[in-house]
């Protein structure tokens, strides 16, 4: 079987950086993109065949030139996995955290979305994994913009979905929905099923290669995903 290429956006630490590991132990051509070039080069110094980096922002102007750029360099792509996120919490609904988080998770992810959709059209077939969360089910007053651009992504991976059918082309986008994650320090708020980076990326990559339509991370969070659904307004605002 011939070996995938995946190029990864936002890989220089977390899931993003242990996907990127997973995928080039199997063999594949990795592409690794995000804000810090030396976390970047950190990768490909261990992988030198098989890497090909590129160091810039979502939030930029230069996404799409980037990227093909990046495809070129890699002379295709197979697979394209958005991983690149921010969520902080915004008690007093701070603009620079509601802005950075919505240009990123929103933005910056329909500008890479899109170009990855279409040229996986154009291919008539590819894979798109997009990192969402268990938090795009509901509000939240801790962090508004984290769930409502997380709720975004998870409607538009549905949207293209419905869209690849449409087109009849064999192409899936795979949402991802990760629960609690050992990745950063918690700011104040209790965690609970809290999973490694390794645990969980090798459950997304697991999801990817069976090419699901959704998938929870790790598997126990669609339990909390199912009792979020269900929980009324007047309860939820409680706690949220």
């Amino acid at each position: 079987m011939a070996t995938k290429k995946v190029i990864i956006i936002g890989a220089t630490s977390g899931i993003g950086r242990q996907l990127a590991i997973l995928y080039l132990v199997n063999g594949s051509t990795v592409g690794v993109t995000g804000r810090r070039k030396n976390f970047l080069e950190e990768i490909k110094n261990s992988y030198p065949q098989q890497v090909h980096i590129a160091a810039f922002d979502v939030m930029g102007n230069e996404n799409v030139s980037r990227l093909k750029d990046l495809i070129d360099e890699m002379g295709g792509m197979d697979i394209l996995i958005y991983n690149a996120g921010v969520g902080d919490v915004s008690e007093n609904l701070d603009p620079e955290i509601e802005d950075t988080t919505t240009r990123t998770n929103v933005s910056g992810f329909v500008e890479i979305v899109a170009f990855a959709f279409n040229y996986f059209a154009k291919k008539g077939k590819g894979q798109i994994a997009v990192i969402s969360s268990v938090g795009s089910l509901r509000g939240n007053s801790w962090a508004p913009a984290y769930s409502a651009s997380k709720a975004f992504m998870s409607t538009y991976a549905e949207g293209l979905n419905m869209k690849a059918k449409r087109l009849k082309k064999d192409i899936i986008i795979t949402d991802i929905k990760p629960g609690f994650l050992n990745t950063k320090p918690s700011k104040g708020n209790k965690r609970f099923w809290v999973a490694s980076p390794v645990k969980a990326a090798r459950q997304i990559k697991n999801a990817i290669d069976h090419k699901k339509r959704k998938a929870y991370i790790t598997k126990r969070w669609w339990l909390i995903a199912q009792i979020m659904k269900a929980v009324p307004y007047s309860l939820l605002r409680r706690f949220a």
